[in-house]
């Protein structure tokens, strides 16, 4: 007999429907509210854990930061590896991306700028092309680069003042006198500090401390002027005349006559430049300096040799030099130290080569040399310029070559013209060539007469189709 299927399933809904209302009915109200709160709490938890696992899935979905490589990054660069790096791009870079390249090194160098010591290392290594160096100078300033102290700016102007860039030095003189201005602190003082300090390194020009002076004069700073008068006479070190007169004309109109007559006679051979430059009178001057009393030094004998050269009377000037020489009192400033000073050498050699007396000058310059003076860019480019004068390009090439090695000479523009010109017209175009290549990294371009010299030279050995090349690029150079 087979199952009512109907009546089962009927009869157990009706019991499951009786059964919920028996249960129902046995429910207490305080059991109800129990139960609803339980319910509410689980549902705020499975909320909660929903924007939990919500919030991890979306962090987990953000982009990671890409990594190129695998190697972790390199450290900045060392402070010799910067100025290594430096001095290389500012010698080598074409001027148009050197600047750049030069600000990425720097940047991304510790601390994101030069220490001054740096930049002054730099500007060291530089120093045989002061233009080159002004400009770092310049950019360093402008985009703050460098940490700049006094010392750094000293370096600035020691090297502008030994390639006899005097406007551009007195300018930086008087930016680091703005640049470090304090109530407390005389500037100009501390100025003269560091130049002290940094002239030997630097193979700096004596005229740079006239440089300050006449800074301070500038801006009315006499009793600063005076003060730093006193400590350079304190070293040996004297100002030029130019500067003198300057300092005791401002002296004599702001503190009376009698101070201005007290700073005369402590730089009484200022005078005696100043009545030299009126007239030919040397002899009767000298005469008048030994009957008052005064006992002559090799600075006021420095100043009659070069009224002499000036004059171009050099027979009298090597005249005096040998009666000097053989006077009682240069014997004693000889045993004191106090031999001939390389400004006595120069004016002689400056004196002979304006006369055209080439050996004459050839024999003081030797002289000199055997004293282990250490003549001035300007003496060796005036030497040069007498050899080439005189056709003496093989002998002015290698003398130019000497004082580089010796003296760390620098080369005039004008120079560079007359040795190429030399070099081309005797047939030596890739010596020429190679001084041109010098010419354009020390910072001079060539102009129309180096490209002339260099179109006669190549037509002259027949090669027609460098010297149309080099005629075309004048012209595109002319017009550009």
């Amino acid at each position: 007999m087979k199952p009512n299927i109907a009546y089962d399933r009927e009869t157990l809904m009706e019991q499951e429907k009786n059964s919920k209302k028996s249960l129902a009915g046995t429910i207490t109200l305080p059991e109800r509210e129990k139960r609803l709160s339980h319910s509410l709490r689980e549902r705020e938890k499975a909320l909660h854990e929903r924007k939990t696992m919500t919030s991890i899935l979306s962090f987990s979905l953000l982009p990671k930061p890409i990594s190129f490589s695998s190697s972790p990054p390199e450290p900045p660069p060392s402070g010799d590896s910067v100025v290594s790096a430096a001095v290389s791009i500012l010698k080598h870079h074409r001027s148009k991306s050197r600047w750049s390249h030069l600000r990425s090194l720097i940047t991304t160098a510790k601390y994101n700028r030069l220490t001054p010591s740096q930049f002054s290392e730099i500007s060291l290594q530089l120093r045989n092309n002061p233009h080159l160096v002004l400009r770092f100078f310049h950019f360093t300033l402008h985009h703050s680069l460098s940490s700049h102290s006094l010392f750094s700016y000293a370096t600035v102007i020691h090297i502008l003042s030994r390639s006899r860039l005097k406007y551009h030095a007195l300018n930086v003189i008087k930016s680091a006198v703005c640049a470090f201005s304090e109530p407390q602190q005389e500037t100009p003082i501390a100025i003269l500090d560091a130049l002290i300090k940094t002239y030997r390194i630097c193979d700096s020009a004596p005229f740079v401390f006239d440089l300050l002076v006449k800074a301070c004069l500038e801006s009315k700073k006499i009793d600063l002027a005076i003060e730093i008068h006193a400590i350079l006479k304190s070293k040996n070190v004297l100002l030029r005349t130019s500067t003198c007169i300057s300092l005791i004309e401002l002296v004599s109109k702001s503190s009376g006559c009698f101070a201005g007559y007290d700073l005369y006679r402590e730089i009484f051979m200022l005078m005696l430049r100043i009545l030299l430059e009126m007239g030919n009178v040397v002899e009767e001057l000298w005469g008048e300096f030994l009957r008052v009393g005064c006992e002559p030094n090799i600075y006021s004998f420095n100043v009659l040799m070069a009224a002499y050269c000036d004059d171009e009377r050099m027979e009298d000037a090597m005249r005096s030099w040998r009666r000097w020489e053989g006077e009682e009192i240069y014997r004693e400033m000889v045993m004191n130290g106090e031999e001939s000073t390389c400004i006595t050498f120069e004016h002689l050699i400056n004196g002979y080569c304006k006369v055209g007396d080439l050996d004459s000058a050839m024999m003081v310059y030797k002289d000199m040399c055997r004293k282990k003076f250490s003549p001035e860019s300007s003496t060796v480019n005036v030497i040069i310029r007498l050899l080439c004068e005189k056709n003496e390009i093989s002998a002015a090439t290698e003398f130019w070559r000497t004082a580089v090695k010796k003296h760390g000479a620098v080369m005039e523009e004008e120079n560079y013209g007359y040795l190429i010109r030399g070099l081309c017209e005797e047939g030596k175009m890739e010596e020429a060539l190679n001084l041109q290549a010098e010419m354009v990294v020390k910072g001079f371009e060539p102009n129309s007469e180096i490209y002339g010299a260099f179109i006669d030279g190549y037509v002259e050995q027949g090669n027609e189709t460098i010297a149309s090349k080099l005629r075309k690029e004048m012209l595109c150079k002319q017009m550009s």
